[in-house]
């Protein structure tokens, strides 16, 4: 038999087992094409998706809640050095001496400058501030700004988000939404790069073997603050 009929073979088969074109259930009522939602729980929705893409998430009510949180994360690490964005969250909450208070090497970008490449590198853990997240799709939005720079998200092996209730958003649709003058009479302005990190860093290219942490993080935690 010559591969063609083993195709074509394949194909009468598939057709007659129910795979033809039409055959397939109507999608559910949506609020536009391609629009998903969150469900009526975006944080849990949100905790769900990212669990599935191999990240993890928590709550936390307060500073001090946030605070043993990353303990909880970074101590079975054994991990020191920790590398800080700045702005949002983290300064409202005064991370950065917080974490050195109970013996952590926290340091931000600011306080190492733009040039000590070899500081950013060293860094076992980066904690961020978000732009927004993602339920449908437990999806961590990272905005490039001076206060945020890519590198504390990408650099260490394990990537620490901070995030509000208030920043979950539902749907991928409704991230870009907020940058559009058709669906706000006063959009923002898109940053300079947009980040959409969904889960631990992988890749298939290596003999179609799924690794994890060859091109950013091996490990995403987001911490939502909020009660």
């Amino acid at each position: 038999m010559t591969p063609r009929d083993t195709f074509l073979q394949r194909v009468k088969k598939a057709v007659s087992d129910g795979n033809r074109a039409g055959a397939a259930p109507k999608l559910p009522e949506r609020c536009g094409v391609g629009y998903q939602g969150g469900g009526p729980d975006l944080l849990e929705r949100f905790r769900q998706e990212l669990a599935n893409a191999g990240g993890k998430a928590y709550l936390a009510a307060d500073r001090d809640g946030v605070v043993r949180t990353i303990q909880s994360i970074v101590q079975p690490l054994n991990a020191r050095r920790i590398l800080l964005s700045r702005g949002g969250l983290i300064d409202r909450l005064g991370l950065p001496n917080q974490l050195n208070e109970i013996g952590f090497n926290a340091r931000t970008q600011n306080e190492i400058g733009p040039d000590a490449k070899e500081d950013f590198f060293a860094a076992e853990v980066g904690v961020t501030n978000v732009h927004r997240l993602i339920a449908e799709t437990g999806t961590v939005v990272m905005a490039a700004q001076p206060d945020e720079p890519r590198s504390a998200s990408l650099l260490p092996p394990v990537h620490i988000a901070l995030a509000e209730r208030s920043q979950i958003l539902p749907d991928l649709f409704d991230l870009f939404d907020l940058f559009s003058p058709a669906a706000n009479q006063t959009p923002s302005t898109p940053p300079s790069c947009l980040t959409l990190i969904t889960g631990p860093s992988k890749t298939g290219d290596i003999e179609l073997k799924l690794v994890t942490g060859v091109h950013g993080p091996g490990e995403v935690h987001v911490i939502v603050v909020g009660e």
